[in-house]
């Protein structure tokens, strides 16, 4: 029978990870269980996700606010220090900003507007245009934006973050003042110590920073980059991609984990003889149409993978073919042409016959739909197992 089912994605249900935990086992374990239970098979090059929450679990990555505020303290001097560009996030930012403000003497924090890195609305557009302010080049006191703007909810968690990241810096003994502007170099009219907060732009923001005259520039990849007084911390990351574990502790991003992928696709190998690609995915790349958030608030989707993840898609786009190269034809006629296209397209580079087919690497895309299938709630499936992703209308 012709095969009827393309590409599929099951979160995988397994137990709740603790720090110690033999992951990898616990990974190759669910995933044959769940196939026992289900009645399915594994095949080459399926494609087993876990999510980068349960690998900094059982590693016991996790960091205090003292330690936080230590190396702050370490790194910027302990006065009054420009934290810029955070996202508004009472899970990503808020437990890293209580450790900032102890190690501060007094915050100036320039939020960018209208949004923030991930879409995260201060204020609409609409209303920028309404006011006739110039994101580009107007900085706005926290007293201005309110008499423009008032109190504005974040429309799904209904925080007012101007004063929620206020009200944190205070409860920590911080002096706080707050700016809104979208040009870094503003904030060297405030202070000449500055940790950038951004996640993809800050490699930018940093050189802007320390060629207009900053002093000393830190970014949240800088802070907890090795451990302080036993905490955890990330080489690579810092801070970025933490999530709050605590109301006084966070969980970092995962330390390196290149072996525990390689050593899960092993065992998989072992026990079922098939060659199954594995990857550690972070935030996918997407965008809420309605709310305008994206996710990507991880530095990077794919923490780690297998080598045969690298690259991207080598994929015809059907509906080109059947328009123009294949007008003319219609059934089985039509089915014949398109499957021996498939077979000899060799390399797309350019080709007209890919085009609109998504130019993204495979470790965002794949890793994308695993985060929108594990969700991050209550739904206790944190592997993914993704079959007939690298299949064609061939096979």
């Amino acid at each position: 029978m012709e095969r009827k089912v393309g590409t599929t994605s099951r979160g995988i249900r397994a137990p709740i990870i603790r720090q110690g935990d033999d992951l990898a086992q616990i990974v190759v374990t669910s995933v044959l269980e769940a196939a026992e239970s289900e009645g399915f098979a594994l095949n080459d090059r399926d494609v087993v996700a876990v999510t980068e929450s349960v690998v900094a679990r059982a590693q016991g990555n996790y960091a205090g606010v003292d330690a936080i505020a230590t190396d702050i303290k370490k790194k910027l001097g302990g006065g009054t220090v420009g934290v810029i560009f955070p996202i508004l996030s009472r899970n990503r930012f808020a437990i890293c900003l209580r450790g900032i403000a102890r190690g501060c003497k007094k915050i100036v924090l320039m939020l960018s507007y209208p949004s923030d890195e991930v879409g995260n609305e201060l204020v609409s557009l609409d209303r920028l245009d309404e006011a006739g302010v110039n994101p580009y080049s107007d900085v706005l006191t926290e007293a201005k934006y309110r008499e423009l703007f008032g109190e504005n909810l974040h429309p799904f968690t209904l925080v007012d973050y101007v004063k929620y990241y206020g009200d944190l810096i205070r409860a920590e003994g911080c002096e706080a003042e707050i700016i809104l502007a979208n040009n870094p170099r503003a904030i060297l009219n405030y202070t000449k110590t500055v940790l950038t907060c951004d996640i993809h732009s800050r490699a930018r923001t940093k050189r802007i920073l320390k060629a207009a005259g900053a002093e000393v520039v830190c970014g949240l990849d800088d802070i907890l980059t090795e451990s302080v007084d036993g905490s955890g911390y990330n080489e690579r990351f810092g801070l970025l991609g933490s999530n709050k574990a605590t109301e006084t502790t966070i969980k970092l991003f995962p330390a390196e984990c290149g072996d525990l992928v390689l050593d899960i696709q092993k065992r998989f190998l072992d026990a079922t003889g098939k060659h199954i690609e594995v990857m550690v995915y972070g935030d996918g790349a997407f965008k809420d149409p309605v709310g305008k958030i994206w996710e990507l608030a991880d530095p990077s989707v794919s923490v780690a993978h297998t080598p045969g993840l690298e690259g991207t898609p080598n994929e015809l786009k059907l509906k080109y073919l059947a328009d123009n190269d294949f007008a003319g034809l219609s059934g089985a006629a039509l089915k014949e042409a398109i499957e021996e296209r498939i077979r000899s397209k060799g390399d797309l580079a350019g080709s007209m016959a890919s085009q609109g087919t998504t130019p993204r690497r495979l470790t965002d895309l794949i890793g994308s739909l695993c985060d929108l299938t594990s969700g991050s709630g209550d739904k206790g499936t944190p592997i993914i197992l993704v079959q007939g992703y690298f299949d064609n209308y061939t096979m």
